[in-house]
């Protein structure tokens, strides 16, 4: 796996929007303040042309959002990409998207939610290492939860073990002044849906937004089979969490992905609170889970900090990793010793 090189003090964070843009005033305010808070604590920021401009879901045309986007991959000054929002058109702009050039510029990139279209692609066709966490969105909050700080500090190469959060934002908040913080109201719960006491899984990290990873299933785009022979050795922690799928789409894109191969070298999946969920049978969500891939006999993790329901943990594309869940609570522990032997870290 190529591991992109790690942030420093000086070095130019590129924000852009390959799906959606902004240009709400609430939101406009917090893209002010982020890039504000960035530079306060030593990064400049370089923003494209799309970032502030939006129209029937899209920042820009596919090709417009693709050159903006390898505009600063192959910019030697930007060393880390964050996307400004999610949507629902990003993966209009894959043919457009250059992928030899990703991996001969590798740059570490950061969305969620539709921005799977990226990081996804980025890891299985380029090899590039990419995070799965908030967009650049979070960094506009006046007091940063310790997920955001965690995502910035990943990102400076400081991988220290993360773990659980306490509470979580069980409703999207409509902002008001732009600045505002999570709104945090319920309990985190991490279940075990087989009724195991622990969980313990090792493998490489490969997931991100299953209403998008569905789409991208047997598309030109579509890398994971090789991905997963390359690194079969390891195997593959899936982590997966859905926006707005209801238990029946659930069960039948794990299903699809399943007969595809996606899941043959598997060795355990770790899924995030559902956004949306409903069910037309009265299927929990844990118990769809299961229904879909109970039989696979590998450990099954629920409820996790991943996606759209904040805070989120800070999950790499392609890094080796170790997963604990026990009466202590959850560990993700990441191991780049055999990604980058000589580098530092």
């Amino acid at each position: 796996m190529i591991v992109p090189e790690f942030l420093k003090k000086g070095d130019v964070i590129g924000v852009t929007a390959p799906s959606a843009g902004i240009m709400e005033a609430a939101d406009l305010v917090r893209l002010e303040n982020a890039k504000m808070n960035l530079e306060e604590r030593g990064y400049s920021v370089k923003e494209t042309p799309d970032v502030r401009k939006c129209l029937h879901g899209r920042s820009d045309s596919a090709k417009v959002r693709a050159e903006e986007f390898m505009g600063l991959i192959t910019d030697p000054e930007v060393k880390y990409i964050v996307s400004a929002a999610g949507g629902d058109f990003l993966s209009e702009m894959l043919p457009y998207i250059n992928f030899k050039k990703i991996a001969e510029f590798p740059k570490w990139f950061q969305g969620y939610s539709d921005n799977t279209g990226l990081t996804y692609t980025m890891t299985t066709l380029a090899d590039v290492m990419t995070v799965y966490a908030g967009n650049f969105s979070d960094y506009g909050m006046a007091d940063w939860h310790k997920s955001v700080s965690r995502h910035l500090d990943t990102i400076a190469g400081h991988l220290e073990d993360q773990h659980d959060y306490q509470m979580y934002e069980a409703e999207f908040q409509d902002r008001i002044t732009g600045v505002e913080g999570f709104k945090l109201t319920e309990q985190v719960k991490y279940f075990i849906p087989d009724g195991s006491n622990e969980v313990d899984m090792s493998g490489r990290l490969l997931g991100g937004c299953l209403d998008v990873l569905t789409d991208l299933c047997g598309t030109a785009f579509d890398g994971t089979k090789n991905f997963i022979r390359s690194t079969a050795s390891d195997g593959i922690i899936w982590y997966l969490e859905s926006f707005a799928l209801p238990s029946e789409r659930l069960e039948m894109s794990l299903w699809h992905l399943r007969q595809a191969g996606w899941f043959d070298t598997a060795k355990g999946f770790v899924f995030g609170r559902p956004c949306f969920f409903s069910s037309a049978y009265n299927v929990e969500f844990n118990d769809a889970v299961m229904n879909a891939l109970g039989d696979m006999n590998v450990p099954v993790i629920t409820g996790a900090d991943i996606g759209h329901r904040p805070p989120r943990l800070t999950m790499i594309n392609g890094a080796l990793a170790k997963i604990k869940l026990n009466e202590e609570g959850f560990t993700l522990h990441y191991d780049f010793e055999a990604d980058v032997p000589d580098r530092e870290i």
